[in-house]
């Protein structure tokens, strides 16, 4: 399994002849939406910043023929030819298995209504598994070997990051949602993160770099 990040929460997986893209959102490079040969793309939630409704199209266009999966409220609001994930839900997409994790958000604060979020464990015969939350730190599947973590955001601090972690006791992680930190302060959440988390193959990928597992 290949993965390449792409800002922010978005990252390519490229496993089992099958090439799939998470969270394209506004903090991703124009790059991202210049990808060709996508066979599915996955949205977690409806926020902008794992979902830039405007570049997408451009997006979508480059890619006819890819599946498009994402949780319900936001397949109500982008319109025709996507599919709704839920909790359980298995879409089969060439030599990927992908399995909706969850249902809601993150709270941010009491008085803004929690939306929909479903995270995506992503598998193939004699790959790892890998799971990519979106925003919330709720749901801890069993069985994850890649994590990519959510490491700062409006809803998190970093006892909680490192409390899920130890909860999903992944094998490896890269970081994800992490535009959130400016590049003085990277290296207090890092640090903690490996000091804490229990997980010896943690990646520090930057916002473009990729790697295999």
């Amino acid at each position: 399994m290949q993965i390449t990040r792409f800002g922010h929460a978005a990252i390519l997986v490229e496993a089992a002849d099958t090439r799939l893209l998470i969270d394209p959102g506004v903090f991703s490079p124009d790059e991202t939406f210049a990808l060709e040969g996508l066979d599915a793309i996955v949205v977690t939630h409806q926020h902008p910043d794992h979902l830039d409704q405007d570049r997408a199209t451009g997006l979508l266009e480059r890619n006819p023929d890819a599946v498009l999966i994402c949780d319900p409220e936001t397949a109500s609001q982008v319109g025709g030819g996507w599919t709704s994930n839920t909790d359980g839900t298995e879409t089969v997409v060439k030599g990927l298995t992908i399995r909706g994790v969850g249902a809601r958000h993150a709270v941010i604060l009491p008085e803004i209504p929690r939306i929909a979020n479903v995270g995506v464990l992503v598998s193939a015969a004699d790959e790892p598994v890998l799971f990519h939350p979106g925003d919330t730190y709720e749901y801890a599947p069993e069985g994850v070997d890649v994590l990519a973590l959510p490491l700062s955001a409006p809803w998190a601090k970093l006892s909680e990051t490192v409390e899920f972690v130890q909860r999903v006791s992944p094998t490896s992680l890269i970081p994800i949602h992490d535009r959130t930190v400016s590049d003085a302060a990277y290296g207090i959440y890092w640090g903690q993160l490996t000091a804490h988390s229990g997980v010896e193959d943690a990646r520090l990928l930057g916002q473009t770099d990729a790697s295999a597992f």
